[in-house]
């Protein structure tokens, strides 16, 4: 089996030194690497470097690169500074949705001169596209596909397959529609081959088959491939007519991107920030929030104001009281993560919303206690005092059941009203765990020590 290929020095130099070495080096060279692994090189070329392999390449292998390119490489950037002629070879050559998800990425009027130069049938199916929104099911859809007619025997079927077929480099799943292009159902090209001479499709076809309407949420769409192990779903519009497809390689694509927002939204940083920008942008990005949470801060050093007198005449309070709230957080952001991904592949019923919630109060207690019992050992030996153990055991105990509450809580209760969890969840549930935390370490200790 070999292994997926990561970016190596040795191939960036040998890729640099075969450019210098002139253009039938460049050629041998680059015949070692598949499309997509040049796309992974072109992180680390300039574009002068880039702009001159995909000028050496054949349009067929050129817009196989510029399509797996990442996006934060800004591969719409390359395109457009090709020149005209080869720029629309590439298009032409690009399946219709990686062609609009690049183009999209352009300005207007940088869009309109790429599709003047395509032949009215691309630029057309293209604009189409456009118009939908990229996270959704209409931007993600390919137009290109193989459907048949209810109504066609066994025989004309696959005629009819084989002449559509002819532009297609892969298709999965034959659609089928009737004399109005009401989509009917699918059927598989192994159903179509094993069945009888006289067979007609409409015998063949199931009409049960999963679809989307081009409004649909790029995540819902995922979700959909998912569940029912599809390697295509069809989108229709509100009339039951077939506009396109959307393939599994594109929900793969959707996924990880998915999952790179929500862990960057619990983490406090905006979705806009590319991981590969520069200082700027993620100033940019992370200061707001950082503003914010220092607002949050301050709430909870208002609490340990409120106590100076009891950490004056207990000094040790101070060293437990991190590990209060350090817990806390930790806690908080598990029970956090957890709920986060549950409501992004589910839509969880009242019910499931109770039981998310009664779990990690449970975990939350059970964690507690015995973290808790283990500081209580600690503060007993080495500070010699057992009710300054048993106020952190009850302080440890209490803030992991609030992390619990609140890590599971807070973004049920967010996306119930509207607001997404996974961008104001964390700033709330740390205020949460560092209030409460210092409050119950603090006035058990008042109450109980003094």
């Amino acid at each position: 089996m070999q292994s997926s290929f990561e970016i190596d020095k040795s191939d960036v130099l040998k890729v640099k030194n075969a450019i210098l070495a002139g253009d039938e080096t460049l050629k041998i060279v680059l015949e070692e690497y598949h499309a997509s692994e040049i796309a992974i090189l072109f992180e680390r070329l300039d574009k002068s470097e880039q702009r001159h392999i995909i000028n050496l390449l054949p349009a067929e292998i050129a817009s196989e690169i510029i399509s797996e390119m990442d996006e934060e490489s800004h591969p719409e950037d390359l395109l457009f500074e090709l020149h005209p002629d080869k720029r629309t070879e590439i298009v032409e050559e690009l399946d219709y949705d990686d062609a609009t998800d690049i183009i999209s990425q352009l300005e207007d009027h940088e869009q309109k001169e790429i599709l003047e130069d395509l032949n009215e049938e691309d630029a057309s199916e293209i604009r189409n596209l456009l118009t939908y929104n990229e996270k959704t099911a209409g931007g993600l859809m390919n137009t290109e596909l193989i459907c048949v007619n209810i109504n066609l025997t066994k025989k004309d079927a696959i005629d009819e397959i084989i002449r559509q077929s002819e532009e297609m480099e892969e298709f999965y799943t034959i659609y089928v529609v009737d004399d109005a292009e009401i989509f009917k159902g699918i059927v598989s090209l192994k159903d179509i081959i094993k069945a009888k001479h006289n067979a007609k499709i409409t015998e063949l076809v199931k009409i049960d088959a999963v679809f989307v309407h081009p409004d649909t949420d790029q995540e819902e769409v995922a979700n959909l491939i998912s569940q029912y192990n599809l390697t295509s779903i069809p989108v229709i519009d509100q009339h039951q007519k077939l506009l396109g497809r959307v393939t599994f390689d594109d929900v793969i694509d959707v996924m990880e991107a998915e999952s790179t927002e929500d862990i960057l939204k619990i983490s406090g940083v905006s979705e806009d920030e590319e991981l590969s920008g520069n200082w700027v942008e993620a100033v940019k990005s992370r200061l707001p929030w950082l503003i914010i949470n220092l607002g949050t801060a301050f709430l909870a050093s208002s609490v340990v104001r409120y106590f100076d007198p009891t950490i004056k005449l207990i000094p040790s309070l101070a060293a437990y009281m991190t590990i209060i709230a350090g817990m806390g957080g930790n806690a908080a952001t598990q029970a956090l993560a957890v709920t986060v991904r549950r409501i992004s592949l589910y839509d969880l019923t009242d019910k499931q919303a109770y039981r998310t919630v009664l779990k990690e109060f449970t975990v939350g207690l059970i964690n507690g206690a015995s973290n808790g019992l283990i500081v209580f050992i600690f503060a007993y030996f080495f500070d010699g005092n057992p009710m300054l153990g048993l106020v952190i055991f009850l302080a440890m105990t209490g803030n992991l059941v609030i992390a619990g509450i609140t890590g599971a809580g807070i973004p049920l209760i967010l996306k119930r009203v509207g607001i997404d969890p996974a961008i104001a969840s964390s700033i709330i549930i740390t205020t949460f765990t560092d209030v409460f935390g210092f409050l119950l370490i603090l006035g058990l200790a008042s109450k109980l020590l003094l």
